[in-house]
C-alpha cells in the first residue's frame, strides 16, 4: 500500500471537512453579510452612473439630431435659391433671344 497517497486523502478530507465548518460558521456569514451589502452599495453606485450616462447620450443625440435637420434646412433653402437663380437665368436669357 501507498501510505503517502492515503494520507493525502484522508488529510483532503480533513481540510473539506474543516473548510465546510470555516464557511458555514456565524463569522463566515457576517462576512459574507458585509460583503453582499458593499456590492449592493456599490451596483447602486454603478447605476446612478449609468443612468447619468445614458441621460448624457440621449441629450448629445437629441441635439445631434437638431444640427442635421437645421443643416437639411439649410441645404433645402440653398437648392431652392439655386433653382430661382437658373430659372430667372433662363428667363433673362428667353426674353434676351426674343427680342
Amino acid at each position: 500500500m501507498d501510505w503517502k497517497k492515503i494520507g493525502l486523502f484522508a488529510g483532503g478530507i480533513l481540510m473539506g471537512s474543516y473548510g465546510v465548518r470555516i464557511l458555514t460558521g456565524r463569522d463566515a456569514k457576517k462576512a459574507y453579510t458585509h460583503t453582499t451589502a458593499a456590492v449592493l452599495r456599490m451596483k447602486d453606485a454603478v447605476m446612478k452612473d449609468v443612468t447619468t450616462i445614458r441621460e448624457n447620450a440621449d441629450d448629445i443625440l437629441a441635439a445631434a439630431k437638431d444640427i442635421n435637420e437645421e443643416k437639411q434646412r439649410e441645404y433645402d433653402a440653398q437648392l431652392v435659391e439655386d433653382a430661382k437663380a437658373v430659372l430667372e437665368q433662363m428667363s433673362d436669357e428667353t426674353a434676351e433671344a426674343g427680342a
